[in-house]
This record gives structure tokens, sequence and C-alpha cells, in this order.
């Protein structure tokens, strides 16, 4: 695509940079450079959206590069990847060279490219600004036409119907509470396992509240060391440590008015707990340094995949600091014990990944939507986003079957159906439901191959066709997920 937005990539690794052309490649166009003054001959030719720069590279670092940029090239999103953790690099990289996001090594790709958008987001949203601000000929009704527009979107894209569940999921009783609770100014604890829509849930929390007009902010909590933490809610005066370059507004001053998400509150050390707790009572909060301390009225939601009660028991989180989160607690429960949902869900992912892809695929085939009904998913609606993306991926045709599935899902599933098999009565009727589900399972297993599963299991195709006769097994409804063709390819 002709628009896609530009992303220079520097590091000094070149293994690193063909990985991370090969995951943001799809979604932009990649330059890469090996060190900074090669990434400053393509910043005289070309303007990225988006600078993702290593940390530790021969001669400048990345701080020290992204500096240069911020002086020379103030315009591209600047974003720092390290396989280092220590603050003091972590907290020049916020103040001096004006970093929008740190990343540690090693990188999950699905949450780089989610970062990497964002920022290219931000850069043209910072470009429209930038347009507006010099032009200057939008009226104030005018501009209070647009931002109302632009909540009503908002509150659209976030809004609790904008949740994907079928009617009687168990999710429609988190909803219902969640929608019962956005008008009243009380803590809101969400748990649930990674990837069950927490973050989705806290923000139709805030669009959904009187205090929709406010900032929604968000902090993952065990993202980072205490210190740096504790800067990041804060805020902190220039001095106040190593690396504290600049006074700097902490995200609970940005949220005043609105609501702020932290999200794996579970994670936080007790010594953190304890500065949490007292702007939780008090309202106030006191940046790094400070000698004042500063009102805020912010909303808190939190998140947790944790059993904050056991680890209540266990002293590993305090008793009085989760009565004061869990004010309303909501639970998501894991996408294995809500299938219902799960074709839908699938339906919504693949509208997504035909956009993402440029790829057109209409839809499921009933017996892939089987498959993904009858799998467990550990990994949550992230899982079930990753296995439709595959799909369409590989898909060649305008009907996602089978074929394209993950070996390791289809043998997952031939593994629940041989263990969620009745027992029979009589040894006759054991030996015939233990042959059945060989013969099923050989059949998925082979993508439904006559020639290869009669190789497989000593049989003449005569034999397996007989057998798949006697077991009913050549209808799509008895073999989820099989197709019983006689071809060999």
């Amino acid at each position: 695509m002709t628009d896609q937005a530009i992303v220079l990539v520097i590091d000094d690794e070149p293994r690193s940079l063909q990985t991370l052309r090969r995951v943001l490649g799809d979604d932009f166009i990649v330059l890469t450079a090996a060190g900074a003054d090669e990434a400053e001959a393509i910043l005289a030719q070309e303007m990225p959206a988006v600078i993702l720069c290593d940390q530790r590279m021969p001669g400048l670092s990345g701080v020290e590069f992204l500096q240069r940029v911020r002086e020379h090239w103030p315009e591209p999103v600047r974003m720092i990847l390290s396989g280092y953790t220590d603050s003091d690099d972590i907290l020049a990289a916020i103040n001096d060279a004006g970093i929008y996001r740190f990343i540690a090594k090693p990188w999950d790709p699905d949450e780089l490219l989610e970062a990497v958008r964002a920022a290219v987001h931000l850069y043209h949203l910072q470009r429209q600004n930038h347009a507006i601000s010099v032009e200057m000929k939008v009226s104030a009704s005018q501009l209070e036409k647009v931002v109302a527009e632009k909540r009503s979107r908002v509150r659209a894209l976030f809004g609790f119907d904008s949740i994907v569940h079928a009617a009687g999921s168990p999710v429609a009783e988190a909803i219902a509470l969640a929608r019962r609770v956005a008008d009243y100014d009380l803590s809101v604890l969400i748990t649930g396992e990674s990837g069950t829509g927490k973050e989705l849930l806290a923000r139709a929390i805030h669009y959904n509240s009187p205090r929709a007009e406010g900032s929604f902010v968000m902090e993952n909590c065990g993202a980072l060391p205490d210190q740096l933490l504790e800067s990041e809610l804060f805020g902190c005066k220039k001095g106040a440590f190593t690396g504290a370059y600049e006074d700097r507004i902490g995200l609970f001053e940005q949220a005043s008015g609105g609501t702020i998400f932290l999200d794996e509150i579970g994670e936080t050390s007790p010594a953190f707990q304890v500065k949490l707790l007292r702007v939780l009572q008090e309202g106030e909060i006191r940046p790094l340094g400070a000698r004042l301390t500063r009102r805020v009225d912010v909303r808190v939601v939190a998140a947790t995949n944790r059993d904050l009660e056991e680890d209540v028991r266990a002293g590993r989180f305090r008793q009085d600091l989760y009565y004061r989160l869990a004010g309303f607690p909501i639970h998501l429960c894991p996408l294995r014990d809500r299938p219902g949902d799960i074709p839908l869900l699938a339906e919504m992912l693949l509208g997504e990944a035909m956009q993402r892809l440029n790829k057109p695929v209409h839809d499921f085939h009933p017996e892939a939507l089987a498959v993904l009904r009858a799998y467990s998913w550990p990994g949550n609606i992230r899982e079930l986003r990753n296995e439709v993306q595959r799909m369409v991926a590989l898909a060649e045709s305008e009907t996602l079957g089978r074929v394209v599935m993950s070996p390791r899902i289809l043998r997952a599933v031939a593994g629940q159906s041989l263990q969620g098999a009745q027992p029979a009565t009589s040894l006759r009727e054991q030996v015939e439901a233990l042959e059945e589900r060989i013969v099923r399972a050989a059949l998925l297993r082979h993508h439904g191959n006559i020639s290869r599963v009669a190789d497989e299991l000593g049989l003449s195709r005569v034999g397996l066709r007989g057998k798949m006769a006697r077991y009913r097994l050549g209808r799509s409804a008895d073999l989820v997920g099989c197709d019983s063709g006689d071809d060999d390819g």
C-alpha cells in the first residue's frame, strides 16, 4: 500500500533487524540501519513516522542517538528496545530523548506490533493537531462539535455493546455488573486469566460513566521496577533520583477527573503497595522529590490474573489494599467456559484479519468452527486472534477450513475426543468404541485421506470404508474437522 507509514529500525545485530522487518513488514514500510550514522543518512532522505532503536550499540547508545533525533528531527515518535532493565537507562530515555515507549527484550511480536501501531497513530494525531494549530480556521463551536462527535465514536468503540458475546454467555453477567457499577464512583477490580478482555471491560466502564469526559490512562504495574513505577504513577521532581532530569507529571495527575486502569496489580511489591494504599486513602499524591502533596480526583479500575484473595492469605498482597481496590469485584471467565461465544468472536476477528492482511475470506467452514469450539484456548482471545490470522494468511479459498488450522489445535481436539468418550458396558461395545476412536483420530490426523489412514492402521481401503460406514464416520457431523475424500494430495 502506498499510504503505509515508514518505520525506521536501528540495531547493530543483523538477525534482530531481519526479525523486526518480518514482524513489522506487513503493516509498515520498514527501513533498517545498523547504527547511528547509517540512520542519520536515511533521515536526511526520508521522514519516518516512528523510530525504533536498540539501546546498546557501538558508538552512540540508543538514548544518545534519539537525543540527537529529538533536536534535529522532532516529528517521528521515538521508541527504545533494550535487553537491559536498568532504571537509569529507562529514565534517561524518557526524560532526555522524549521516548514514547521503552520495550524490554525479549519482546512479544503481537505486543510490539500493537505498540508501533499506537505510535504511528500518535504521529498522525500530532501532525493533524499541528495542522489545526497552524490554520486556526475552525471556530470554537465547530471544535466543540468535532470533539463531541469524536467522543461519541469513542463511546461506541469502547461501549459495552462492543464486547462480543452470545445470548446466555457467562460474560453477559459480568457486563451487566459493569453496566450497573459504571454510574457509581466505586473502585472496580477485574479478575480473569490473561487475554480475557479485562482492559476492554475497564474502558467500557470509563466511557459509560460520568467521568467519560475525563481521561482514561493505564499502566502495566508488573512491567516496571518500583522506583520507575512510582515516578510513572505519581510523578517526580527534577533531581529526585539518578536519571530524573526534569519534572514529570504522573499518571494519577493526568487522570484527575477521569479513570486510571492499573493492570497486573497483583505483581506489585509490598513496598509499593504501601505507597499506593496511601494515595487511595488520602486522595493525594506526592511526586518523588517534592515536599508538597497534590489532590487528585481519580477513579481506579484494577485488574489481575492472580487469585488476590489467596495472595492476601499467603501474605503476598496487603489485605487493606485489596479491600480498597475490590470495592466492586468483577470476574471474566476464560474462553473455554464460554464456547458459545467462540463463533461470534471468530467472525469478528476474521473481519479484523481480512482488513489487516488485505485478503478477502468470506467465512469459516462448519467443521473448522466445530474445532474452534472444541479447543480449550489456554491463551484465550489473544490465542484465538493469532489462530484466525494464521488461517487467513494460509487460506487459498474464500472459506477457512480445517486444512489451514494449526496442527497442535487439531491434535488437542482429537485428544479431547478420545478422552471424553463415554465408556461402553459389554466387552464387545468397549472394543468397538475403542476402534471407533482410533479410526476417528487417524482420519483427523491425515485430513480424511483414505489411503494414508488405511496404511497406518494396516487395513485395506475397502476394510477401512467398511469401518467408516459402521461407525458413520463419513459424515462431517460425526467426524469433527475431517474430510473423508479419497485423494492422496
